[in-house]
């Protein structure tokens, strides 16, 4: 990451002092990407909520490639309206992605250049993509990622946690043992734990969390980017009563925990 330059250090004096363009580090905004590779997937990020989150490169590569896949087609389909594209779209989700796998590794091979989204956010991370990226690696077909917004990194960047180190856990197991047997091997970390949480579980889990480290602080951040976006920081006890005392819980949730204490 760049740092800023200095704001308000000095005047310019001299009239023939070209004034630096503070963009010029990011290359020449006039000129367009190249025309995209062939034999290429680009793992493209969309909105996590706001539409106007969706970058002027991603449009670009959305409409020009042979065909998206996309994790829930009729959410993507929206996006695409919104942007006035009109790309053909294919299921690729969970129940599909071992089946479909070998099929788009063929037609990338053969030359067809693909994009691949989730619902929401950067595909392959907690998401039924990351196998066919995985996939790509071994053919040797090349990957490029378009990168944008991300929950977890939205999230930590909010909640006020430590970021200097981080932990990204994604869904915690269904199973209490194997919930269990997680938050053991994470317990001694000293980086902030992540995690995605459906509302319908988030304060129940909260609990757990706040059982297993009474002593931490915990973050609820929820809906980011939409309009009731909130981001709840609060000592985990705190946090999961909070929680409990909600007649319901709408939106995505994203919960997060301080670094394991030092002795």
């Amino acid at each position: 990451m760049t740092k800023e330059a200095d704001k308000g250090s000095g005047t310019l004096s001299c009239q023939h002092d070209k004034v630096p363009d503070p963009l010029s580090a990011f290359g020449d905004k006039t000129v367009p990407d190249p025309i995209l590779s062939s034999a290429t997937l680009y793992v493209v990020a969309t909105p996590i909520g706001n539409l106007g989150d969706l970058s002027p490169r991603a449009v670009e590569v959305l409409a020009s490639v042979d065909a998206i896949l996309a994790e829930d087609t009729r959410h993507t389909r929206g996006l695409l309206s919104y942007a006035g594209l009109h790309t053909p779209l294919e299921r690729f989700d969970d129940v599909t992605t071992a089946e479909k796998t070998p099929q788009v590794i063929a037609r990338l091979t053969s030359g067809e250049t693909l994009a691949l989204v989730s619902d929401a956010g950067m595909p392959a991370i907690s998401d039924p993509g990351a196998p066919l990226v995985a996939a790509c690696r071994d053919a040797g077909v090349e990957v490029v990622v378009i990168p944008g917004p991300s929950a977890a990194v939205a999230a930590l960047a909010a909640s006020g946690l430590p970021t200097h180190a981080y932990y990204f856990a994604g869904f915690p197991p269904r199973k209490p043992g194997k919930r269990a047997k997680l938050l053991d091997t994470l317990e001694p970390l000293g980086a902030t734990l992540v995690f995605y949480e459906s509302p319908q579980r988030v304060a129940k889990f909260a609990a757990e969390l706040a059982t297993r480290f009474p002593q931490r602080t915990g973050a609820l951040a929820r809906e980011l980017t939409k309009l009731h976006e909130e981001v709840v920081r609060l000592p985990l006890p705190e946090l999961a009563a909070n929680l409990a005392a909600r007649p319901s819980i709408k939106g995505e949730c994203v919960l997060l925990v301080s670094p394991a204490i030092k002795a």
